[in-house]
């Protein structure tokens, strides 16, 4: 199979594009002939060496990434309901490798079936694995009542900007996102369903009275201080991403207890495998959010031989919703 494998912890140029022999699934797993693998900030983070202490995650050389589409191409012992040629996708929390390759091994609990869906492969690998995100963080971390008011940061980015569909879908009244100025104008004029989209450098002056029960912070730094001051009295935070890469940034603890304010880390990649009876409703309710157009995402798709590239764009924040590998 084709792979691109990191060949030390660095920079993009770390990857190599190498043949490696195919993957044969173990118990409880199944082989899927890969049409497309997302790329993530996780990866790039995994690959810089952020992580390369942390017990689990993988070390060079191997085969980064986590979500894949394509499909089945092996069963392994104990698989039942899928069938060979079946198209599917994973789910977040099937490992940290092996999805930048034409062929990937995955556990089938992390796997769904994207027969008679009708939804495209590539929005389904793109989408799907956040939606499952945002569904499992939203209900059972932020427990989001109806009517409650959610404020997203980063709006455009590939985890932000699904969750004000499955925010809209569990009830929430309004849906407020933040961009950079410098996006600001392209994430007003996406389809994504935020009632507004303020700039996140004049966060407190833009949203003025407002405040928020859920704030969404895949971004972390400043905007994360300064969205304390626009949550309402019980207000939840889910911390999902650093996507600013301000690892030194630290919050005032005494800002929560004094406005009664809760900050709740979310990581789906620890959470499914602990709870893999949680996948199916899951996916159920993000395929659902999909399928009804919620869930407006800018792709760009590359070949595999380019995931350098790929790493590059995330790493400057030139992607602006999801980016793409495709193996041919």
């Amino acid at each position: 199979m084709h792979a691109a494998v990191v060949t030390r912890f660095g920079e993009p140029e770390v990857f190599e594009l190498t043949e490696l022999p195919d993957p044969v699934p173990g118990p409880g797993q199944v082989a899927i002939d890969v049409s497309h693998a997302a790329v993530g900030l996780i990866d790039v983070y995994i690959r810089q060496g952020l992580y390369k202490d942390r017990a689990g995650l993988p070390q060079p050389p191997y085969v980064p990434g986590l979500e894949v589409a394509g499909t089945i191409r092996a069963l392994g012992e104990g698989v039942d309901g899928f069938r060979i040629g079946e198209p599917v996708v994973t789910t977040s929390g099937t490992g940290a490798e092996g999805a930048y390759a034409s062929v990937a091994v995955v556990d089938a609990a992390m796997t769904a079936s994207l027969e008679g869906t009708g939804v495209d492969p590539a929005l389904a690998v793109a989408a799907l694995p956040n939606a499952v995100t945002a569904y499992l963080a939203l209900t059972g971390v932020a427990h989001l009542q109806p009517g409650e008011r959610v404020l997203v940061h980063g709006a455009l980015g590939g985890l932000a900007s699904v969750f004000p569909g499955v925010a809209r879908s569990l009830g929430a009244s309004s849906v407020v996102g933040t961009a950079r100025r410098g996006s600001l104008a392209a994430a007003r004029a996406s389809s994504v369903p935020y009632d507004e989209v303020v700039a996140s450098e004049d966060l407190v002056d833009a949203l003025g009275d407002q405040r928020f029960d859920v704030v969404i912070d895949p971004v972390g730094g400043q905007v994360r201080t300064d969205s304390l001051r626009v949550m309402a009295p019980l207000g939840r935070m889910l911390l999902v991403g650093n996507g600013s890469g301000d690892w030194q940034h630290t919050v005032d603890t005494n800002a929560l207890w004094g406005g009664n304010l809760a900050l709740l880390g979310f990581s789906i990649g620890y959470y499914l495998p602990a709870h893999p009876e949680q996948v199916r409703p899951a996916v159920e309710a993000a395929l659902k959010v999909i399928g009804q157009g919620l869930v407006d995402l800018h792709t760009q798709t590359l070949p595999l031989a380019e995931a350098v590239e790929a790493h590059r764009r995330l790493e400057n924040g030139s992607v602006g919703g999801r980016i793409l590998l495709t193996p041919s």
